[in-house]
């Protein structure tokens, strides 16, 4: 629960942590009448104006006039049983540390020093290939421009790499309550509830606890020691992204590689020893990655077109119930979001549709913001259980 902030005369309604849900509507218009609608309208600031019931908040205004506006009518419009509530609420941590737990403000499991030294692995050799193409090209072993085009491939890779690791890949805060659908259907068989042993909250479907980052994270699929991080329902787009993009690499190296010792005729495109030794070792590292990323490019599109992680399609060979299983396939909108289609190409967080319903859960504050979204009036007893009052206690 969140205790309601007392207006400030620095507070000027724009700030990190802060948005106003202060839209007025028909019903405020109803409870407050005519002479307190024209104290807002003199209040704020003159300017461009959209047609809303008040016509009385600017479509540009300033921060001072803002400021103002939420000065002085908070009275008459914000606090328990009234028409608007100030959503000072926030539930990303604020400190800059390093961690898996709920105050890190940064993404990062230190606790696995083996997934470390995996993950700095893969920087080492996806830089040792971009660092063996350049040096070939400055040679004029092969062409400038298909260096680039690898070197470019490898910075993708990376660059998903980091964002992979980097990346809270859906970890279960302990404020965590059954999403809408959750509870319409709460208590059903096809939708059992249950509750993390460990973590002593809510667990949603499919979702797994990591001993190694002490976290429940929801729709998990594995932890992977080469990212140093689970794979789940917030990162998993920057792990399919990395994996197509090492993929890329480990075909077009092959490929230019292959070319360059079946066709070459001349001494023009032959290699010298030093960078003989270079392109050996580039080879087969390109086809352990092949087979690798392969392996585990085909288990991710499995697990999409069946809604079974990993984890729970070994549970399920191991107990023989794979052919009952009840999960329905992911679709594509829950992993890359709904943005531009350019976006699917870069590691860029998605945007979700349904938020909870893509997450598996839910926190007060957000159910309380849905419910009051369309009716500001709505005060007690609301569908799920959640006032402002509990909010301001």
């Amino acid at each position: 629960a969140r205790r309601r902030n007392a207006p400030s005369n620095n507070n000027n309604g724009i700030g990190y942590g802060h948005s106003y849900s202060s839209i007025p509507t028909q019903a405020a218009q109803h409870e407050y009448g005519t002479n307190d609608i024209d104290v807002l309208k003199k209040q704020s600031t003159p300017s461009r104006t959209f047609s809303s019931p008040l016509n009385s908040l600017p479509l540009e205004p300033s921060a001072e006039g803002i400021g103002s506006f939420f000065q002085s009518t908070a009275h008459l419009t914000e606090g328990p049983n009234q028409p608007y509530y100030r959503d000072n609420f926030n539930d990303q941590p604020h400190t800059c540390s390093f961690g898996t737990m709920e105050e890190n403000g940064i993404w990062w499991n230190n606790s696995d020093q083996a997934g470390t030294i995996m993950a700095c692995m893969v920087w080492i050799l996806l830089a040792y290939s971009a660092f063996t193409f350049t040096a070939l090209a400055r040679s004029g072993g092969i062409p400038i421009f298909l260096a680039c085009v690898y070197v470019i491939l490898c910075v993708m890779a990376l660059a998903c790499h980091a964002k992979t690791t980097f990346t809270d890949p859906g970890s279960v805060p302990q404020a965590a309550v059954p999403n809408e659908r959750m509870r319409r259907e709460m208590g059903t068989p096809d939708s059992p509830l249950s509750m993390c042993s460990q973590c002593q909250t809510f667990k949603p479907p499919f979702s797994h606890h990591c001993r190694i980052c002490n976290r429940c994270v929801s729709r998990m699929d594995h932890h992977c020691p080469w990212m140093n991080n689970c794979v789940g329902v917030g990162n998993m787009k920057h792990f399919i992204l990395f994996l197509v993009y090492t993929w890329s690499c480990s075909v077009f190296s092959l490929l230019l590689l292959g070319w360059n010792y079946f066709m070459c005729s001349d001494e023009d495109c032959a290699f010298n020893v030093f960078l003989t030794q270079l392109v050996r070792l580039v080879t087969i590292l390109s086809l352990g990655a092949l087979l690798f990323t392969s392996s585990m490019i085909m288990n991710v599109t499995f697990g999409l077109m069946t809604g079974i992680g990993t984890i729970d399609r070994l549970k399920k060979k191991a107990n023989d119930t794979i052919g009952d299983a009840v999960e329905e396939p992911i679709p594509l909108k829950d992993v890359f979001g709904i943005g531009a289609y350019w976006t699917f190409l870069f590691p860029i967080d998605p945007i979700f549709d349904n938020y909870d319903q893509v997450m598996g859960f839910s926190t007060p504050q957000r159910l309380l913001r849905e419910e009051t979204k369309g009716d500001p009036m709505k005060k007690m007893n609301s569908p799920s259980g959640v006032s402002k009052d509990m909010l301001y206690s």
